[in-house]
């Protein structure tokens, strides 16, 4: 499958106000790319769009609830009136919880499915028949190494994960027998150093943080702008994170024991925050649109 270089694309990426949607539009952007981005945050969005503006480079922003096919749909209708075309949909919009299962609420659970699986669902029905009528293109969903291997206290994140996978699987496949040139990706970030951990809804008396090592949002973004040129099946982002899936299918009894040593000391800071304190579950929040989050100085910039 041929796609096209990326200086030729129009790529729409869903999520982009801060992380690891933020640095893959700059990257697209500074490869020459026309990107439409997207988010709740209008002012996150703003601030992208400006600072892609002032490298050079052409942006359209959309503000748009992943939870609602309808504003979906408009991300797309507005690649469609502002350039006419989609080359590439990256879907990289999410929500979290850190709590214990017995402690999350129905409520929580169904929001994190609604943000994380059926946000990307919406993302691919919008984007398909416009990337059908193209001939060819990409579509790129942004999940986790939880895709694979479930943590504690993220229960409902790591099931909407989990369905992201097997939601990917099944197109894929689909668009093989239709013998359609669009490629499917399924990129599994390990810990990535992302505003994430700060935005999170947590029950565990502290600010989270991913199991370490960390990993720079920068090395994300590279894999996914690599996908839209390459087309690939699965990328796992952060060696750590290839170790635990490698071990996963030798053994997941072993795993489990692994992480019921480590996960859950490893996913708390020392910095108390209670469940009260402001969160971007139903909402976004205002102080977070950048690229990395409050670990920078231990996060890596490189992989095996």
């Amino acid at each position: 499958m041929q796609l096209k270089p990326i200086n030729q694309q129009v790529v729409v990426l869903v999520g982009a106000s801060s992380g690891i949607g933020r640095i893959a539009a700059l990257q697209f952007a500074s490869r020459g790319a026309k990107v439409v981005v997207a988010a709740r945050s209008q002012p996150g969005l703003q601030s992208l769009v400006e600072e892609i503006q002032n490298m050079g480079g052409d942006a359209t922003a959309v503000v748009a609830d992943v939870t609602i096919f309808d504003e979906v749909k408009a991300i797309a209708d507005k690649a469609i009136e502002v350039y006419g075309r989609i080359d590439t949909w990256v879907h990289n919009a999410a929500v979290e919880l850190y709590a214990a299962f017995e402690v999350t609420t129905p409520l929580e659970f169904k929001r994190i499915v609604d943000v994380n699986l059926m946000g990307q669902v919406h993302g691919a029905m919008a984007a398909l028949p416009h990337i059908k009528r193209e001939g060819r293109g990409a579509l790129i969903h942004v999940s986790s190494v939880e895709a694979r291997r479930s943590l504690p206290l993220q229960s409902a994140y790591a099931a909407s994960k989990h369905g992201i996978d097997g939601f990917l699987e099944s197109l894929r496949v689909e668009l093989m027998h239709e013998k359609v040139p669009i490629s499917v990706t399924n990129v599994m970030p390990a810990s990535i150093n992302t505003p994430l951990f700060d935005k999170a809804r947590t029950k565990l008396g502290v600010k989270p943080v991913g199991v370490p090592p960390i990993y720079q949002p920068s090395l994300v973004a590279k894999a996914i702008v690599e996908a839209a040129e390459h087309p690939k099946r699965d990328v796992v982002v952060g060696d750590a994170g290839k170790v635990i899936l490698f071990a996963q299918r030798i053994s997941p009894s072993l795993v489990d024991a692994y992480m019921a040593l480590t996960a859950f000391s490893g996913q708390k800071t020392n910095q108390p925050k209670s469940e009260n304190a402001p969160d971007n579950l139903f909402e976004p929040i205002q102080g977070f649109d950048q690229i990395e989050g409050d670990f920078s100085d231990k996060a890596r910039s490189w992989s095996l």
